[in-house]
């Protein structure tokens, strides 16, 4: 679960990290009166989930608060196109109303889940918008979580464009005040870009992004209470309100499948045979037939979806139990798109069985194999009828 900049900026406040001083405003009055309480000149931010607003137009400068107030204007309710929105955007629905800092030394520190050594690592270095570009220059410091961090680890900073002894120490404050955030609050990211070392020798976040790992909400409420459900789609919040992971893509089969795993492979295979999926969707282990029955509407309500690929290995999810609820989404649904099913596991005998008595438009299959041999036959079947 990500979490907008104003969101992310209290929590580092509450951390010990400091940030300028900065207002949210959802309105061009609201904006004007924030305005007042601040000290210009000042930066008016586009709060979406998505990160290049600068690039984009998405972060505007306001000499007094009547050109803030009018650079709200500007940025309310603008669908604002970034390098990591795709070409469909995100609507600004609220402003971050900020004081500007003066320029001094940017760095970045960022703090993420290394799986492959089972550690967390925490990246400092040069930042500023073009930090991709100077990646290699980042330290690398990867920490065991059962050690924790250690004093070792912050010697290894990079310190060197710093003179003074009280910057470094600010610098190391930073980073471990980072690292105790992220794992208080079971984050799967932590990016301060740029953490600015202004001219009066202050450390200031100037910029933030914070990501969550959604398995732990359940740990923090208070970080759940965050989550807006207008910045995301209608179909994903209504799959979580099922139980359900659901994640909207652009392809025309959709999928149903058990398991995150074996749901990414399952995506995979739906590309090699030739199509593009149209979701994501992890019905999980415990489901009933009444939240199966749930997924296969949410799958079918995209409009370009033209066939359902589902792939099931049974274990606590019973076979029996996903063909019954498949069975009632189908005869629910007003579009009878063709279904193609494998089956494994717990009760598939008796799953097939209660697919086939059915009688509906169900190509049902025992291995994965033949369900994909029945996938490319069905999309070049749909690729001739086209041309």
């Amino acid at each position: 679960m990500r979490v907008h900049e104003y969101q992310a900026k209290e929590l580092l406040r509450q951390a010990g990290i400091a940030t300028p001083a900065s207002r949210l405003a959802r309105s061009v009055e609201e904006a004007a009166r924030a305005a007042q309480g601040l000290t210009p000149p000042l930066v008016v931010k586009a709060q979406i989930l998505a990160g290049g607003r600068g690039k984009a137009g998405g972060v505007l400068r306001a000499a007094d608060p009547d050109e803030a107030a009018a650079a709200a204007g500007q940025l309310l309710g603008r669908t604002l196109v970034t390098a990591q929105t795709g070409p469909q955007g995100s609507r600004v629905r609220a402003v971050l109303l900020e004081e500007a800092v003066a320029a001094g030394q940017e760095f970045y520190c960022g703090l993420a889940i290394e799986r492959r050594s089972a550690s967390i690592l925490l990246l400092c270095g040069p930042g500023g918008m073009e930090v991709e570009a100077g990646a290699d220059a980042l330290a690398r410091i990867g920490i065991d979580p059962l050690v924790g961090l250690r004093p070792y680890h912050l010697q290894r900073l990079p310190f060197g464009a710093l003179d003074d002894s009280r910057l470094r120490t600010g610098l190391a404050a930073v980073a471990r005040a980072c690292y105790q955030l992220f794992v208080d609050l079971d984050c799967r990211l932590i990016e301060i870009n740029p953490l600015m070392c202004t001219p009066d020798n202050r450390w200031l976040a100037v910029d933030a992004k914070i990501e969550f790992d959604d398995n732990a909400l359940f740990r923090h409420p208070e970080l759940a209470a965050l989550r807006d459900p207008a910045d995301y789609p209608a179909v994903e919040n209504e799959a979580a309100a099922h139980g359900l992971s659901y994640v909207a893509l652009d392809g025309s089969v959709g999928t149903m499948v058990n398991g995150a795993g074996l749901a990414m492979a399952t995506l995979d295979l739906i590309v090699q045979a030739g199509g593009r999926p149209a979701n994501f969707l992890d019905v999980g282990g415990g489901a009933s037939a009444g939240r199966i029955a749930q997924g296969f509407r949410l799958v079918t309500s995209a409009d370009q979806v033209e066939a359902v690929f589902v792939n099931i290995f049974g274990g606590i999810l019973r076979c029996d139990e996903l063909a019954r609820g498949l069975v009632a989404g189908m005869e629910n649904s007003d579009r009878h798109l063709p279904v193609i099913v494998r089956l494994a596991g717990t009760n598939a005998e008796l799953g097939r069985r209660i697919l086939a008595e059915a009688r509906l438009p169900v190509t049902v299959c025992q291995d994965l194999d033949t369900a994909v041999r029945a996938l490319e036959r069905l999309l070049a079947s749909r690729k001739e009828k086209r041309q």
